[in-house]
């Protein structure tokens, strides 16, 4: 899936101050996921979200954050003033929206609407490049990602039902057991 267009103010040359990060983040083994540039006057706002199938953990931010900052301040003539730089992950609110947003979804309770305004919950399976595998109600379907206008991970506060693992596969139902061992 191809990156977001980053937000821009007349002027700004987004394309080259993405050419400049985005090597960044990936050399620390991150995907960019959104990168937002705001002026207020002189001052300007680089908003950088990084992502990763493993997640994104706070000592990883800071280390992103660092090496941005030095890139950026090598690049200074693209922004034309002083900028603050936020570094953060996407978080559990953000919508699900292509495949890797619902591949790092696997297991997850999800709440789906559809752009026919269907609206439903249910568990999120294997990710494929058009559509993705939902138990919902015990049964599992088929959702193409194109068909889907709004979807958003829900917050769990059990372990999901084994019953639902085993149905999503003996290997999720198998990671299920060695967690509730542990």
């Amino acid at each position: 899936m191809p990156l977001p267009p980053p937000a821009q103010d007349a002027g700004q040359p987004p394309g080259e101050l993405l050419g400049v990060l985005e090597p960044i983040v990936r050399g620390a083994g991150f995907e960019l996921d959104r990168l937002d540039v705001r002026a207020a006057g002189r001052r300007h706002t680089v908003k950088v979200v990084v992502d990763a199938d493993d997640g994104v953990g706070l000592d990883d931010i800071a280390a992103v954050s660092r090496a941005l900052s030095a890139e950026l301040d090598r690049h200074e003539h693209l922004l034309g003033g002083s900028y603050t730089l936020e570094v953060t992950s996407p978080g559990v609110d953000r919508p699900l929206t292509g495949e890797r947003h619902w591949r790092r979804a696997h297991l997850r309770q999800v709440a789906v609407r559809t752009h026919e305004g269907r609206t439903f919950t249910g568990r999120v399976g294997e990710a494929g490049p058009d559509a993705v595998t939902v138990l919902v109600d015990g049964q599992l379907r088929e959702l193409r990602y194109a068909d889907v206008a709004h979807a958003g991970v829900q917050v769990e506060f059990r372990p999901a039902p084994a019953a639902e693992l085993r149905l999503l596969g003996e290997s999720a139902a198998g990671a299920a057991s060695e967690e509730e061992t542990a």
